[in-house]
């Protein structure tokens, strides 16, 4: 015997998508409800049916995109060209009705599906990519070895291998390997500009004997070739005086350093770890030692990347190779070096770090500011620097490069360059408190430095 309740209680999962209040259990007083209830903060709606058949339109128009764009990429210029008159031979044959066009439009169509059969199937190679040298510079060429070996139980027909190069590429043939066999190819990038060029991946290519289609398979991962500018050496330079733990310290006196000054009574704040007892007991008065303060070798070189303050693209790879060679020298001298160009510091705990930045350095954005901004940047995040190197171009007027060097702090060593393409011998002048050399080429950095420090 079935028996039925009274009344039906409504499930929790009713009661919540009606919108009910819940219903208090036997015993339990329900709290009187307030007459107007504060709305929710976010109110769930309802899809329509209109809403739902856009997205699912445009999920459906992004796949077919993508579809699209991959079948795009396999066919050639020259296969487009084949289809396009394919159709038109059709079109032609079926609303003429000319028996010559309509032989003429089943031979392209032949041809096409001939080669379309050249697509089907995978070639299988281990790709083995190795640069002998992944760090050059401009002018010199990168020697690496593409080594690939069939690792199937079946032989490989003849195939072709891309290597990508920068915008570029290159072709090598693969004759046909039989099971465990390798086939290594050998190449060299020249390199003729500054700059990081990714090489790979290696991608086996495709295609059918007429090059109306082509299809690749990427074996292996780009690998990054860095082109360094050029530098020279600057040995036997020490490019100024600077204030170290071994140099001459400040006149600024500190409460923690190295160079101890004089004794004075203590004053709340001091670190009692200074506490001279000695002289404590004897005068009678808590007295601490007093130093002085000194700086490290803190080297700072200061490259403006801004585009107007270059006439050519030549003096600012002159700029980067300026900047580079006077890093290295103070790199080289162990000292602390920080680089600063517009967009903020440059990693520079090692030469070949310190390059690398310089290898994909680009020019800035005109509203980063120029040269005094970047005088600013460096007073505001390097105090305590001993020596400042300012690198510009020649459309940097007298008055930019002095309200630069004004910005540098009191006591800092300022030396800008000017890199000018027009100049045939370097010159050194002088703008307040700050030498000012204008050089035409990067041979003439040495001899300009020597000429400052005499």
């Amino acid at each position: 015997m079935t028996l039925t309740p009274e009344k039906e209680t409504p499930t929790r999962r009713a009661r919540r998508d009606s919108g009910a209040p819940p219903t208090p259990p036997e015993g339990v007083t329900a709290a009187p409800q307030a007459e107007e209830t504060a709305p929710p903060l976010v109110t769930a709606q309802q899809v329509t049916r209109v809403q739902q058949l856009r997205e699912d339109a445009a999920e459906f128009a992004a796949l077919a995109g993508r579809k699209v764009r991959a079948v795009a990429a396999v066919v050639r210029p020259v296969g487009w060209v084949v289809l396009a008159s394919a159709v038109v031979l059709w079109i032609v044959a079926t609303t003429l009705g000319w028996v010559e066009v309509l032989i003429a439009a089943a031979v392209l169509t032949a041809v096409v599906l001939l080669s379309l059969l050249f697509l089907f199937g995978r070639t299988t190679y281990d790709v083995e990519l190795d640069l002998t040298r992944s760090h050059v510079v401009v002018g010199e060429r990168a020697v690496g070895a593409l080594t690939l070996t069939n690792s199937t139980s079946r032989g490989i027909l003849p195939s072709q291998v891309v290597l990508p190069v920068g915008s570029g590429r290159g072709l090598f043939q693969v004759p046909r390997l039989a099971p465990g066999a390798a086939h290594e190819e050998l190449f060299a990038i020249p390199t003729s500009a500054r700059g990081v060029l990714a090489v790979g991946p290696v991608s086996v290519l495709r295609g059918d004997p007429l090059g109306l289609f082509e299809r690749t398979h990427d074996r292996r991962q780009a690998v990054d070739l860095y082109v360094h500018p050029r530098t020279t050496s600057l040995e036997g330079l020490s490019l100024g005086h600077l204030r170290d733990l071994e140099g001459l310290p400040s006149q600024h006196l500190a409460r923690d350093d190295v160079s101890f000054h004089a004794l004075r009574e203590y004053q709340p704040g001091d670190d009692l770890r200074h506490v001279h007892w000695k002289s404590t007991a004897r005068v009678g008065s808590v007295m601490v030692r007093q130093y002085e303060e000194t700086r490290r070798s803190h080297f700072v070189v200061g490259l403006s990347t801004h585009p107007d303050e270059y006439r050519v693209p030549d003096e600012f790879e002159l700029a980067i190779s300026v900047a580079g060679s006077i890093g290295l020298r103070a790199l080289r001298d162990s000292r602390t070096l920080d680089a600063r160009v517009q967009k903020g510091a440059l990693r520079s705990q090692s030469g070949r770090r310190f390059l690398d930045e310089l290898s994909a350095l680009e020019h800035s954005r005109p509203r980063e500011g120029g040269i005094v901004a970047l005088a600013g940047a460096i007073a505001a995040h390097a105090p305590q620097a001993a020596v400042v190197v300012l690198v510009t171009g020649s459309k940097s007027d007298t008055a930019d490069l002095r309200l630069a060097c004004s910005r540098i702090p009191f006591g800092v060593r300022v030396l800008a360059v000017v890199a000018d393409a027009r100049v045939d011998a370097p010159a050194l002048r002088r703008i307040g408190e700050a030498d000012v050399l204008t050089l035409g080429a990067l041979d003439q950095l040495g001899g300009a430095v020597r000429k400052v420090l005499s």
